[in-house]
């Protein structure tokens, strides 16, 4: 999985080896339990988007796992 932040390193001028947080990202209000939900969701299908998964829920590192019935590797306290 480095190699993701390698690559992501590689296209800005001010990283040398990896970057985890992308640079242009900003904030959104979350003003309603829809707006949180869709969200989530976005967030839970970015794996299998880019590929690395079939279903959010097989993303280890993801709540999703959660939100699908199964046990993540986090607790979490559901909004």
């Amino acid at each position: 999985m480095i190699w993701m932040f390698e690559r992501a390193a590689a296209k800005s001028s001010n990283v040398k080896q990896r970057q985890f947080w992308q640079h242009h990202n900003q904030p959104i209000e979350l003003w309603s339990a829809e707006v949180i939900e869709q969200k989530a969701d976005y967030i839970h299908n970015n794996p299998v988007e880019a590929g690395f998964v079939n279903e959010p829920h097989h993303w280890k590192y993801s709540s999703a796992a959660d939100y699908a019935g199964e046990k993540g590797l986090l607790e979490i306290d559901y909004l």
